[in-house]
């Protein structure tokens, strides 16, 4: 397999500040994720948005996480977005109607099964993995069974949950994912970023990444 097929992608989300912003792309984050719902301590709104998204250059994707929203919510954040994150109970008919590429995250909840999950979300181009908290559509801080992940999936996988700059090497090692998703872990406080964790977060995809393809 080439070292290409095996660099684990990073999304940083979460991003509520500009120079957080900055930081993450210095650190080589493939993608940053905004949080579009209004429940959440990293939450920003329309207009924070636009400014955080002009900051973004090119072929760095620019995520926004809903959760259940309204269409009229999707419209109008839509030309600041390459990529919609649904972490509701959004159906897959209503995810396709975002008119955006689209990812389904799905929390790990006893008796969830990824296959089916896989299929009936058949148009996302990822599925995103979280653990599970009764009530919490996300952003547990918490880490979930990794060995529930079957293999193969008909998806890829973005492995989130309570990863840090200490356990990303061992999720990768044993899930092998696409990508992974980070937000609390590289943070000085909710919702505000540390340049320096996200920094170390990187090199320990890094060196992942090198210790699977035995460099």
């Amino acid at each position: 397999m080439s070292d290409v097929m095996n660099r684990t992608r990073i999304k940083f989300c979460g991003l509520t500040r500009p120079q957080d912003v900055d930081a993450a792309v210095a650190a080589g984050a493939d993608a940053l994720g905004f949080v579009l719902w209004p429940g959440s301590q990293r939450a920003i709104d329309e207009q924070r948005l636009a400014a955080l998204s002009e900051r973004v250059p090119a072929f760095v994707t620019r995520v926004g996480l809903f959760v259940d929203p309204a269409p009229a919510l999707l419209a109008h954040c839509a030309m600041h977005l390459d990529l919609v994150q649904f972490h509701g109970d959004e159906s897959p008919d209503a995810c396709m109607a975002a008119g955006r590429p689209w990812i389904k995250a799905l929390r790990m909840r006893d008796g969830l099964d990824l296959r089916a999950a896989a299929e009936a979300f058949g148009g996302a181009r990822a599925l995103l993995l979280d653990a599970y908290r009764p009530g919490v559509p996300g952003g547990t801080g918490k880490t979930f069974d990794w060995s529930r992940i079957p293999a193969p999936l008909a998806k890829p996988v973005i492995l989130a949950g309570g990863l840090t700059p200490d356990n990303v090497a061992e999720a990768i090692a044993a899930v092998a994912p696409f990508a992974v998703d980070v937000s609390g872990g590289i943070e000085a406080a909710p919702g505000i970023k540390d340049a320096a964790q996200m920094a170390a977060f990187q090199r320990a995809v890094r060196r992942a990444d090198n210790a699977r393809c035995g460099a």
